[in-house]
C-alpha cells in the first residue's frame, strides 16, 4: 500500500479507521449534493444563489482532479469521480465540458474511459446539449494547439469507441 499524508510508509490503516473515514467523505459529498442541487436557477426577483467556497476553488483544479480519478486508486476514485459530478454541474457549462474533454483525452484503458462516459450519463440528466458542447470544446482545445500529437491521436480514438 503506498504511503499518504496520514501514514508514513511502512504503517497501515486500522480498517475501522478506513471505513470512518469514508464515511465521513460520504457525508461531506451528500453535503455538497444537497448544496449544488437545491441551489436552483433564481429568478429576476431572488438573489443570486448562494456560492459554495469549496467548489469555487476547485474550479481551476479539474484536470488534476480528473488525472487522479483516472489513477482508480482504491475507493478514492468514486468519490473523486462523483466530486468531480458536482464540481461539473456548479459550474456547468464550461467545468462540465472541460470534464469530459480532459478524461476522453487522458484515458487510456477501457475502465478509465468509463468514466467518461459515467460521467456523461450523470451531467446528461441536468445539462442540456452537453455533447455539443463537449464537442465544441475538443475542436477548440485542438485548434488552439493546446495538445500534443499523442494526446489528439488519443482522444480520437476515445471518440471513436464511445460513439
Amino acid at each position: 500500500m503506498p504511503a499518504s499524508v496520514i501514514t508514513p510508509p511502512g504503517l497501515t490503516l486500522h480498517d475501522g479507521v478506513r471505513e470512518a473515514c469514508d464515511r465521513i467523505i460520504q457525508l461531506l459529498l451528500l453535503n455538497l449534493q444537497k448544496l449544488v442541487y437545491n441551489r436552483g436557477s433564481p429568478s429576476l426577483a431572488d438573489s443570486p444563489p448562494r456560492p459554495v467556497p469549496f467548489l469555487d476553488a476547485l474550479r481551476s483544479h479539474v484536470r488534476d482532479l480528473c488525472v487522479e480519478t483516472l489513477r482508480l486508486e482504491r475507493k478514492r476514485f468514486l468519490w473523486q469521480h462523483q466530486l468531480l459530478g458536482l464540481l461539473a454541474v456548479y459550474s456547468a457549462p464550461h467545468c462540465a465540458t472541460d470534464a469530459l474533454f480532459f478524461l476522453l483525452t487522458l484515458a487510456r484503458t477501457q475502465e478509465e474511459l468509463a468514466l467518461a462516459t459515467q460521467l456523461y450519463a450523470v451531467l446528461s440528466s441536468c445539462l442540456t446539449d452537453l455533447l455539443p458542447a463537449t464537442v465544441k470544446t475538443c475542436v477548440c482545445q485542438i485548434h488552439a494547439g493546446r495538445l500534443p500529437e499523442p494526446q489528439i491521436a488519443q482522444l480520437f480514438r476515445n471518440l471513436a469507441l464511445v460513439v
